[in-house]
């Protein structure tokens, strides 16, 4: 039975429904066939607490563009779907919900209870990204879905762990660390950001000890911190202190004595010369200190606070201190000078709040042996950056990568697998909960209360999920490596670099041999779209108005590897007409349809050839450029070729054949126009999958699923380059000769004589049934002769010919010339006043830039029509 297309396209209605039929009949799933080649992508996993925004929808939609892509040209394709834990981002935000409904903290309710908490959270609302993601058209294979903290990733996570710790890569050490006071917890060196801020160098007096009216001045940026100060180091070539290395000085407002020394690490040219040292919260000094065997004293605690000790001090916030210490300097007479001073201030990648350096405990990844295999892997072409470019930046940060701080002082997340026993300190590393302490049997072990950081488990996504470390899973052995990681480039250092190093080390292997890059998605002004600027587009909305396909379309269109894009609305409602455009075709095809199955006719008329010839072309260029991650320039070809030329060429060549008397070519024309339709709809399918498998369906064909047909491929005998550029050039005439009439106002309806000038009459000959229905010519002469008298004749030049048609038979030329004479006055009145205008200086200078700018705008447009209409008087 014969399927209608109804007369108006709802995606509303159809994207549900055909959604549903594929994941109903397995069309997403990823099989293991020995006979064919694996292509996986694994999805970065969005954070559990996720709302899909508009970056999420760009990822989406490259990675279902390429999975699509290749499922069609027959590999086994399998994308990977799930979600991340996200430690930091989702404890906050059940922390939130605590406080806010029921008045209580996580520590009033203990760990175990504000666990169950956070599960059931995970629970509520951890697939909400998964159902936005469907809606977009991700053709996921759920049923492999993964959670970043399911049994089998929280297996692979101890495993690394006890792994890594075996080889001595993992380490317990006091460290300077990163420190948010505001999330309470450390953070490694890739999740602070740095901000240029203005903020103040201070000088201060440190007195001599036995040496009165003699002192140091130190310059600080932070006086807070001097309260931990242990020593004052000085450059062992710097003349102005060399008495004084070896002696001590007195620290103020505390009273500490304090060894001077002599270090290499202090630049003589910056400030005094004289470097304060905190060891205790600053990387910097923390080195020095160890040379120099100076004490380390925190004096912050984890909320940024002052700690115990320090008299009024104590208590006071980092921020609040500071205003104290420097007012009670300043009164005892220590405080030289204050300049200003724009630094680096790093800051909480999570919450932008100031990082604070402090000496801590923590757990540690060695980076140095890990980061060598991984460079080898990005320099000897195992893994590869699309474009090129971001290979420097991870080649860079893996060179001078430090050590990877793993543990975070969070409740939520990979519990650390480390148990120490309170009988005799041994520390139990394990990839199972001991029981006992391995060391001395006691029973009196407690487990490490830190958990791992999030982009520890999430650096072993591309094959925890494919069921590593079993090394037997089917998976792991069919689908690892995997192919392309499609990600942004803000995560080169958190998890790119991090999965290639976790990958090389426990799987031998790089962990994909592509990572496609792309940029961010900003609003139409350029600005990154943010909650604070409240200019953030919700994706979902723009697909419940204009369609999915269209904000897929909107998306891919324009896009470039690494590249920024700028999302504007109006681009999606021009995307919903293209897709209203191909259904409008495809319904036009359909109604003139008298065959049932699709395939190519034997006698192929001069039309037919061409469009099969830029149907081929088509193939072959999308292909290749699909094949180079060029989605953008893929996406606009097969754009053009829809638009231009099948929609508002070929159908048009053909309606004469579709309407007329014979029979046969009737049936040929059908035949063509539907095999270049349901070609075109599979190239299309990958970038618009909702509106393409909708039409297929209704349309004669073989298989069940558009998304299962094969990938079109460039077929030689298909290439027709010598009747492609015959109609080439028959179609530049006609849109000559259109774009000429249209000038003069002539209706469809008034017919004239025309003449072809050309050396190539063969050429125009052969479309002559074009030119006379499309280019409006009641007759048509071709020859090589121009007429002896051009003068009354409109003219129009295109690569092969010249065309010459009397302007009498288009317009009355006495009505015409008069009509052209009132509007050029009028246009020639309208340049005037705005000629005086712009002669004004009141204006000129008064009036805001753009505005002026605008104004002469319109004065060069203006003047360029008016030299246009006078030409066109002149000819007639």
């Amino acid at each position: 039975m014969k399927k209608e297309l109804p007369k108006v396209y709802e995606p509303q209605e159809v994207e549900g429904r055909i959604y549903e039929m594929w994941e109903k009949n397995g069309c997403f799933r990823g099989h293991r066939d020995p006979d064919k080649k694996p292509f996986t992508i694994v999805m970065p996993p969005p954070n559990v607490t996720g709302q899909l925004h508009m970056g999420h929808a760009m990822d989406a939609t490259l990675q279902d563009i390429l999975i699509r892509f290749k499922r069609m040209e027959g590999w086994e394709a399998l994308w990977v779907p799930g979600t991340d834990h996200a430690g930091i981002a989702t404890q906050i935000k059940v922390e939130e919900e605590l406080r806010k409904n029921e008045g209580l903290s996580r520590h009033d309710l203990g760990r175990e209870a504000f666990l169950e908490r956070v599960w059931d959270w995970k629970a509520r609302y951890g697939d909400r990204i998964v159902e936005q993601q469907k809606k977009l058209g991700a053709s996921c294979d759920w049923e492999r879905a993964r959670f970043t903290m399911d049994e089998g990733l929280s297996k692979a996570v101890r495993h690394v762990f006890v792994s890594l710790y075996k080889k001595g890569l993992i380490y317990k050490g006091s460290r300077i660390v990163n420190w948010c006071p505001h999330c309470v917890t450390a953070l490694s060196d890739a999740e602070v950001e740095y901000q240029d801020k203005p903020g103040h160098l201070w000088h201060i007096k440190y007195p001599i000890k036995g040496e009165e009216g003699r002192y140091l001045v130190v310059a600080t940026t932070r006086p807070e911190t001097m309260l931990g100060d242990t020593g004052v180091a000085v450059n062992p070539g710097d003349g102005r202190y060399a008495d004084l290395v070896g002696k001590t000085c007195i620290l103020p407002l505390v009273g500490r004595e304090m060894p001077i020394v002599a270090d290499e690490y202090v630049d003589p040219a910056f400030g005094t010369g004289c470097v304060k040292m905190t060891p205790a919260h600053d990387p910097n000094d923390f080195e020095v200190g160890l040379r120099h065997d100076l004490e380390s004293i925190r004096v912050l605690d984890d909320s940024g606070k002052v700690t115990e000790g320090y008299g009024a001090y104590s208590g006071m916030d980092r921020y609040e201190a500071r205003k104290a210490i420097v007012a009670d300097l300043e009164a005892m007479g220590c405080l030289v000078k204050v300049e200003d001073h724009q630094h680096n201030v790093g800051t909480c990648y999570r919450c932008g709040t100031d990082v604070e350096p402090i000496i801590s405990a923590q757990w540690f990844v060695k980076m140095e042996p890990l980061a060598e295999k991984a460079l080898k892997a990005v320099n000897e072409g195992g893994t590869r950056f699309v474009p090129e470019r971001f290979a420097k930046t991870y080649v860079n940060w893996m060179e001078n990568v430090h050590d990877w701080c793993i543990s975070r002082q969070l409740w939520w997340g990979h519990q650390i697998p480390v148990w120490y026993c309170s009988d005799c300190g041994h520390m139990t590393v394990s990839e199972t909960d001991p029981a006992e302490c391995e060391q001395c049997r006691s029973h009196q072990i407690r487990q490490d209360p830190d958990v791992l950081d999030t982009w520890f488990s999430s650096a072993l996504w591309p094959f925890s999920t494919l069921g590593w470390p079993d090394e037997k899973s089917e998976d792991f052995r069919y689908f690892y490596p995997t192919d392309v990681l499609v990600t942004g480039y803000d995560i080169i250092f958190f998890w790119v670099a991090r999965m290639i190093f976790s990958a090389c080390e426990h799987t031998g292997k790089p962990p994909f041999h592509t990572v496609f890059i792309h940029g961010l998605v900003r609003d139409d002004k350029g600005r990154k779209m943010s909650k604070s600027l409240g200019n953030g587009i919700d994706p979902l909305e723009m697909a419940q108005r204009y369609g999915a396909d269209a904000l897929r379309f909107n998306l891919i269109t324009g896009n470039s590897p690494g590249n920024d894009m700028r999302f504007y609305t109006e681009r999606c409602e021009a995307m919903r007409n293209f897709a209203n455009k191909i259904w409008n075709a495809s319904r036009f095809v359909m109604m003139n349809l008298t065959i049932d199955q699709c395939g190519l006719p034997e006698k192929l008329e001069l039309e037919d050839k061409w469009i099969l010839s830029k149907l081929n072309t088509t193939i072959k260029e999308m292909t290749e450029n699909l094949e180079k991650y060029e989605l953008g320039v893929a996406a606009q070809k097969i754009y053009d070729f829809i638009w231009d030329n099948y929609c508002d060429w070929y159908i048009e060549l053909t309606k004469a054949r579709l309407q007329g008397g014979d029979e046969a070519s009737r049936i040929n024309a059908q035949k063509v126009l539907l095999y270049v339709l349901t070609e075109f709809l599979k190239l299309l399918h990958p970038f618009m999958p909702f509106l393409t498998e909708e039409i297929w369906q209704a349309l004669p064909h073989q298989g069940d699923f558009l998304m299962l047909q094969a990938w079109p491929v460039c077929d030689p005998a298909l290439d027709f380059t010598r009747e492609e550029n015959t109609m080439e050039q028959v179609m530049e005439v006609i849109r000559e000769v259109r774009t000429r009439r249209a000038e003069l106002n002539v209706p469809p309806s008034k017919r004239a004589k025309m003449t072809i000038v050309t050396e190539k009459g063969d050429l125009f000959r052969a479309g002559e049934a074009f030119l006379k229905r499309l280019a409006y010519a009641s007759e048509l002469t071709v020859t090589h002769t121009a007429p002896a008298d051009s003068s009354g004749m409109v003219t129009a030049v295109t690569q092969e010919a010249r065309i010459f048609i009397p302007l009498a038979e288009l317009v009355d030329l006495a009505r015409e010339k008069a009509r052209m004479e009132k509007d050029l006055a009028k246009k020639r009145g309208e340049l005037q006043s705005l000629e005086t205008k712009l002669n004004n200086p009141g204006f000129v200078n008064k009036a805001p830039a753009q505005v002026v700018e605008a104004e002469r705008e319109r004065a060069e447009r203006l003047t360029a029509l008016i030299t246009k209409m006078e030409e066109q008087l002149a000819a007639m």
